[in-house]
């Protein structure tokens, strides 16, 4: 044996039963078919032999790969590392590895890293990058290609998704600065070609009617990617706009890595949040307790949306037909030291000297 690698009909012999047999009990999708005493022996077989799968010769008879290609839009967003770990658990449990892929939200790079899965013949794929008019979806329905969308929608609803609800957790942002006093809230939207920026500026919007707030377009400015930088560039936009708007609150941004931008901003004019600013986020990524203050955000459970997209993907994978499926996490409000009752319903004064 020391001269070869064992193979599967080393192990069927070895446990004495046929190899096929053999095959069914070292498969995760197909261990139920064989009785749990045959597959702890066939196991322990394959660990006393040193066996290991044949991972190609394996694809080549079923056709698949047991990958699946997972497309991230920025890695370095720790949003997604307890998403990832959701999806990779949920995978792994059925034999399935995750390939994963960081776009930088840059389109020719997605597309290139796709195609690069595409070749490798991956099993389906999981798209937390999809735009509204994502051409890439349009040519995986077409070549008929199983793919869930994670954090994302499509414009049509046409593709499977896990998303929070994403309107509903912008209105609870608003109530809770409303009912904290605040009359003047500005937002920082997401970008406008990913649903996230398009959903949560609606529910923003849906949230200041029901306070019976008006929402002053001037307060409301755009970011270009969901990042820190952006976040910063948004906040000095609307504090350059204090006067000739009559002044803001509070600010509602379209998640946690534009409100730590406007941290940033606020700190360079000498603003203090919540003094002058109450600031509230979206996604509750880890460690953003540790700000000070603490920011109060929107929280929904990201481990579970990765093993729900997973869980999807294998679905379709498995030939899984009917109606698509599009869940929704429940949204659920954080509230810590980043809001406040405003200190007066007028403009933070520039530069205002603070004790």
């Amino acid at each position: 044996m020391a001269d070869r690698p064992a193979t599967l009909r080393d192990v069927a012999a070895a446990a004495r039963v046929h190899p096929a047999t053999a095959s069914r009990a070292l498969n995760p999708e197909t261990r139920l078919l064989v009785s749990e005493e045959t597959a702890r022996r066939v196991a322990a077989a394959a660990a006393k032999l040193g066996y290991r799968p044949n991972p190609v010769a394996r694809s080549l008879r079923t056709r698949r790969s047991h990958t699946v290609g997972v497309l991230i839009p920025d890695l370095n967003n720790p949003l997604f590392p307890p998403i990832v770990r959701g999806l990779e658990d949920k995978l792994a449990a059925a034999g399935y590895v995750a390939l994963i892929g960081n776009t930088d939200s840059d389109a020719s790079r997605e597309r290139l890293i796709f195609e690069q899965m595409r070749a490798r013949h991956v099993d389906g794929f999981v798209l937390a990058t999809a735009t509204m008019h994502d051409q890439m979806l349009a040519d995986a329905a077409a070549a008929d290609l199983p793919v869930v969308l994670m954090n994302r929608l499509s414009q049509d609803y046409s593709f499977p998704a896990v998303s929070v609800d994403n309107e509903q957790g912008a209105r609870m942002a608003v109530s809770h600065l409303a009912k904290q006093g605040h009359t003047r809230i500005a937002h920082i939207a997401g970008p406008q070609e990913a649903s996230t920026g398009v959903s949560r500026l609606r529910g923003f919007r849906d949230g200041m009617a029901q306070a019976r707030l008006d929402v002053d377009e001037k307060l409301v400015v755009y970011s270009n990617r969901y990042t820190v930088e952006e976040g910063a560039r948004c906040c000095a936009e609307l504090l350059a706009r204090r006067e000739s708007t009559g002044g803001f609150t509070a600010i509602s941004a379209a998640n946690d890595m534009l409100a730590v931008g406007c941290y940033a901003a606020l700190e360079d004019t000498d603003l203090l949040c919540p003094d002058d600013l109450s600031v509230i986020g979206f996604n509750d990524m880890p460690f953003i307790d540790r700000l000070r203050p603490p920011l109060t955000t929107v929280r929904f459970p990201h481990y579970q949306l990765g093993t729900e997209a997973a869980q999807l993907l294998l679905e379709r994978i498995n030939g899984g037909e009917g109606p698509v499926k599009i869940l929704y996490l429940a949204p659920e409000l954080v509230v810590r030291g980043s809001t406040a009752p405003p200190a007066a319903n007028h403009p933070p004064a520039p530069n205002r000297p603070h004790p």
